[in-house]
């Protein structure tokens, strides 16, 4: 999601970002939000609750580990 900027993100941009189906991101969509660090004002929509945490991430995880690694568990 941090990828995409701020504001809400379409499940499947996340995904495809990912390089995943959509049903493989929906259980963690369902976990992080129950965990309270997205929300979802629409269905397939989602948004982190803090301000600004795009750019956090993309600052802590600057490099592209987190895409090898999300490639690494699909094999």
């Amino acid at each position: 999601m941090a990828e995409l900027g701020p504001g809400p993100q379409k499940s499947g941009e996340v995904a495809d970002i990912l390089g995943v189906k959509v049903t493989t991101v929906a259980p963690v969509r369902a976990k992080l939000i129950q965990k309270g660090m997205i929300y979802s004002q629409q269905h397939g929509d989602t948004a982190f609750t803090v301000p600004m945490f795009d750019e956090y991430m993309r600052r802590a995880m600057p490099d592209d580990d987190w895409k090898t690694k999300s490639r690494d568990r699909r094999t």
